[in-house]
């Protein structure tokens, strides 16, 4: 743990930068769907937010300096969030690639791999998608079919990944990829392929939300230079399972500080007060409150894990655990949030309703799928019963 006079001066130091470059007009518009929606506010406040960001290293600020980062410890970028949150103010480069790529190519990848793909990632200007999951490969991902052929020097890439969260916006896919087909799991190598290579088609797939955020991709003779293999071949399964050790770690506490959010102060703009300016129902009261206490206990087991993770040189198998938890709480919020706005939390489209009434109703249905993507609970289960319970498949 840091001594607490330096953490105060890095304080200082994040509340007077924040002050001179965060831009007050963006305040309450990001989008919490925006890292797998695809760009929905490029305005000019936020293209120069987020070059300010990317510029001081604190869109990433826990990367080493040589890869954008700000090369910040825990503790300080902690310390960067709070103060950020204390404005309004939120960090708009994030996504898969930030979370879940870029983690694992540093501890996986060369240094030239790491110069290339890296710093891109942490100003905003490149965004990238995960290339795992196929028509016949879901939960039992080992049995992809994509097939990427030696040939010299590149791999010529043929099939279909599918349920790629903002394919059709991002410049690189990474992801699993079958060079042998006599075997299983030591079959599959992890590659990055750009987006814009000649032979990639993507398809949006449209949700009941009404939104697009993923898409299926086919490759028909996609050309893939050796150098863009993650690994050796073969050892992909190995870094395609780490990669999903921080994805899980990331659906279960990252991105989630939304779910810190009042819902009290959200519901005094709905429901009936008491004299106390006080939500008058009980039930409802209670509700919120078995909310809060569990949010904030669910983020001090989260800061928790992380501590254990970096001392031990990454996620475990508990990020399953914090996986399944932390999409619970996403629904619930969802739930109460539709619940207390009461008809205004059912609209669809049209005059009546606010744009951020419409957008927890989208929300609200989108939040159905946080349970099976990433892993389904019951994947997560079994990871849990095999990996921390030492269970064995039932013969």
């Amino acid at each position: 743990m840091a001594d607490a006079e330096p953490i105060e001066q890095f304080r200082e130091e994040a509340r007077s930068w924040l002050e001179e470059n965060w831009i007050p007009s963006l305040k309450g518009r990001h989008n919490p769907m925006g890292m797998v929606d695809g760009p929905t506010d490029m305005s000019e406040d936020m293209v120069e937010w987020r070059r300010r960001l990317g510029e001081r290293g604190f869109g990433t600020p826990t990367w080493p300096k040589p890869y954008g980062g700000a090369g910040l410890s825990s503790e300080e970028a902690a310390v960067l969030d709070e103060e950020m949150r204390k404005i309004g103010a939120y960090n708009p480069i994030g996504g898969l690639a930030v979370g879940m790529f870029a983690p694992t190519l540093m501890e996986f990848g060369t240094e030239e791999q790491k110069l290339k793909w890296l710093p891109p990632l942490s100003d905003g200007s490149t965004r990238g998608c995960q290339g795992y999951s196929e028509p016949g490969a879901g939960s039992d991902l080992a049995s992809l079919q994509s097939f990427a052929e030696d040939k010299g020097d590149h791999y010529l890439v043929n099939g279909q990944k599918t349920w790629q969260s903002g394919g059709q916006w991002a410049d690189f896919c990474f992801g699993l990829f079958r060079t042998d087909k006599s075997v299983k799991h030591d079959g599959i190598t992890f590659l990055i392929i750009d987006m814009d290579s000649p032979g990639v088609e993507t398809r949006p797939i449209q949700l009941i939300s009404g939104k697009s955020p993923f898409c299926e991709t086919f490759f028909t003779d996609v050309k893939v230079p050796k150098e863009n293999r993650v690994g050796e071949e073969g050892k992909g399964w190995t870094i395609g399972k780490r990669l999903l050790q921080f994805e899980r770690s990331g659906i279960g506490g990252g991105g989630a500080r939304s779910l810190l959010r009042s819902l009290s102060d959200h519901a005094k703009n709905y429901v009936e007060l008491d004299d106390k300016g006080e939500i008058a129902d009980k039930a409802l009261r209670r509700e919120i409150i078995e909310y809060d206490m569990r949010a904030r206990n669910f983020f001090t087991t989260v800061a928790r894990a992380q501590a254990e993770a970096k001392a031990q040189g990454g996620p475990s198998a508990s990020s399953s655990a914090l996986k399944n938890i932390g999409a619970g709480l996403v629904q619930k919020r969802s739930e109460l949030m539709v619940e207390i706005m009461g008809m205004n939390g059912y609209g669809w489209e049209g005059e009546g309703f606010t744009e951020e009434e419409l957008a927890q109703t989208r929300d609200w249905l989108w939040h159905r799928a946080v349970t099976i993507y990433g892993g389904s609970d019951e994947v997560q289960n079994n990871i849990l019963a095999k990996r921390v319970l030492g269970m064995r498949d039932h013969q």
